[in-house]
């Protein structure tokens, strides 16, 4: 285990029906497989000892020798080796035969699981054969070993407390209330299912919902093993469709009709912190369960899983654009909301030739549109001053063009100016006070506009600015309506690059140069040829690394060296080791700091999983100490 990370597969072994010493081999070099592969818990399919479709045959005494002498040789082959595994096997126990999970580690038989739900419509004929999984847990003596036989067994790693593993058995899962939930509930993390789930048109997909479902509902690992080739094809054909899920999330998944192991790591920490602060997930309650200790996997194991880099934007196009149309929505249903509230006459809005204030643009489009409200009524102002480029004020006055909206222009460098005398400032001292007289003197001008328009300033503010405040407090901070709050940096990018995919090319065009802009709060002089002289991402860091690390700080909990290792992989030949580190600490002395800009935010729509609204999501003293979250970062600047 490694930062609650556990190596998990799942394989479908090549089988022949009622061949339990052939079925053995397999068996082991599935788990040597594992093992060569740090895996620390692999599920293999039901009854994968003499195959599913025995039918009959079950009854045979030979039959269930032959599977147990298989158990027995399968244990002693793999006693070298750490890993957890769960084989099946037909089992006679107290005159009574069970479709059972065997779960194995080191040699040793750690418990023996039943089967509880038996299938007997349709295809299948379980109830013939097996008897339903008793109630309550009792010992048996078996291949020399005292074993916990029940269905209310949780295996728990030695040294992880969020490392606990249940297993129920195929039809379990597809029953109105599977033995998982009760799992769940007694704080198994990782769901282990041994299936032998036959193939028909329109399954596989039942399948994945059906599985990434019960992870999602439970928040846990789960782990699907399905039976596949070398099962009778009398009157069935088997797949083989294994999968690894997480939290309604799959994480691999075979080829029908192949055969091998899928491999991934499942972050119990995660689920462990997800079940924390969901108030749904009842206290944990294991009554009537026992807890068998497992030795500690001690597996040493490279990472497969990967990591995305931009865990706020979809990686499909597809996906991408139906996430960004969802998202533009979203966004212009809540401000129009709230101008039909308000019964505002007209919306205003700073607009400066930028990313942010683009989107925010389209958004009040788009809302005015669905109230059927004239676009002239959308009142956009361009505030020039000391750092505004060519580019970026042209950029605002061809967008506002192309979207048919009323467009002012207001120069405020008098004001600005004035302002500047009024408390004493020099104007050639190019500080802190320099810019943010000229951000709040835009507000402003905003503010007292709507107020004579009878409108609502429109913020356009975004999620990642907001962490890092990089905000000018009572100025583009503040408005009446901030349509981006929950939007991050990355995902701005993405929606304004599909409203201009989808848009005229005189709209399309502007769209472009305003996504090929570098991004600037332009409140320093621009340079002698013009350009932009301050860049934000030069000097906050850049807005990939931010949005990641806000991604796995606020949305999951995790700890500065988890989110750094994540990083590593993530940004491999990216980023060095050190920028990574420099800016994970520029991230948590920002936020930190920051806070108090956000527990005054205005309202706006929460579209995605982090928000740092005050009234939902995020609510943090503004106050609070970065120590212990800076003393590990300083930690890792150590060990660089």
């Amino acid at each position: 285990m490694r930062y609650g990370f556990v190596k998990t597969a799942c394989a479908t072994p090549d089988i022949r029906v009622a061949d339990c010493a052939y079925n053995a081999a397999q068996t082991i070099r599935a788990v040597e497989q594992a093992a060569g592969q740090g895996v620390e818990v692999l599920c293999l399919p039901e009854l994968g000892l003499t195959g599913y479709t025995c039918e009959d045959l079950f009854f045979q005494p030979v039959l269930q020798q032959g599977a147990l002498d298989a158990l027995d040789t399968v244990l002693k082959a793999t006693a070298h080796t750490s890993v957890v595994f769960v084989v099946g096997l037909p089992l006679a126990v107290r005159g009574k035969l069970y479709n059972c999970a065997a779960v194995c580690q080191s040699g040793r038989l750690l418990g023996l699981v039943p089967k509880t739900h038996l299938p007997s419509y349709n295809e299948f004929y379980e109830g013939r054969r097996f008897t339903a999984a008793p109630a309550g847990t009792f010992t048996l003596q078996l291949l020399g070993q005292t074993v916990l036989f029940g269905t209310k067994l949780l295996f728990c790693h030695p040294k992880a407390d969020c490392f606990k593993i249940a297993v129920e058995i195929c039809e379990d899962v597809w029953a109105p209330l599977p033995p998982s939930v009760g799992h769940a509930m007694a704080g198994a993390t990782l769901i282990l299912n041994l299936s032998a789930s036959d193939e028909v048109v329109g399954k596989t997909e039942y399948r994945r919902q059906l599985i990434a479902g019960q992870s999602a509902r439970l928040l846990c690992g789960y782990l699907y093993a399905d039976a596949g080739r070398g099962e009778s094809t009398t009157d069935l054909v088997f797949a083989g469709h294994d999968l690894i899920c997480e939290n309604g999330a799959i994480l691999a998944q075979t080829e029908l009709f192949g055969s091998g192991m899928i491999v991934s790591e499942v972050d119990l920490e995660k689920l462990a912190g997800e079940r924390l602060k969901n108030t749904s997930f009842a206290a944990v309650n294991d009554e009537g369960y026992t807890t068998v200790q497992l030795a500690d996997t001690c597996a040493d194991w490279q990472p497969v899983r990967p990591v995305d880099p931009a865990p706020f934007v979809p990686a499909g196009e597809s996906e991408r654009m139906r996430r960004c149309e969802a998202i533009l929505e979203m966004q212009a249903q809540g401000l129009r909301k709230r101008m039909e509230h308000t019964r505002a006459a007209a919306a205003v809005i700073g607009i400066s030739g930028g990313l942010d204030s683009t989107l925010a643009l389209l958004v009040v489009t788009r809302a005015f549109r669905l109230m059927n409200k004239p676009l002239k009524d959308v009142i956009a102002v361009t505030m020039p001053c000391f750092g505004t480029t060519k580019r970026t004020k042209s950029n605002a006055e061809k967008l506002c063009e192309a979207l048919g909206v009323s467009l002012r222009q207001v120069n405020i460098a008098d004001t600005v100016r004035s302002n500047f005398a009024d408390i004493g400032h020099d104007e050639s001292v190019l500080d802190v006070t320099y810019e943010n007289t000229q951000a709040r003197v835009r507000t402003l001008v905003l503010m007292n506009l709507a107020n004579r328009m009878g409108g609502l300033v429109i913020g356009t503010g975004d999620l990642s600015e907001l962490a890092l405040g990089w905000a000018t407090y009572n100025g583009d901070h503040m408005s009446m309506y901030g349509v981006n709050g929950s939007v991050p940096k990355t995902l701005v990018r993405h929606i304004v690059a599909t409203v201009a995919a989808n848009s005229e090319p005189a709209l399309r065009e502007v769209l472009q140069d305003i996504l090929d802009t570098p991004v600037s709060p332009e409140l320093l002089p621009a340079k002698e040829n013009g350009e932009i002289a301050q860049q934000t991402e030069a000097i906050v860091g850049p807005y990939e690394l931010h949005d990641f690390f806000l991604y796995y700080a606020i949305r999951w909990g995790f700890a500065p060296k988890k989110i750094f290792w994540l990083a590593q992989r993530a940004f491999a030949g990216v980023y060095e080791d050190a920028v990574l580190v420099q800016w994970l600490r520029n991230f948590y002395r920002r936020f930190f700091a920051q806070q108090f800009k956000r527990s005054c935010l205005p309202d706006g729509p929460k579209v995605g999983t982090v928000t740092l609204s005050p009234r939902g999501d995020w609510r943090m003293p503004s106050d609070a100490c970065a120590a212990l979250w800076l003393a590990q970062v300083e930690e890792l600047e150590q060990n660089l």
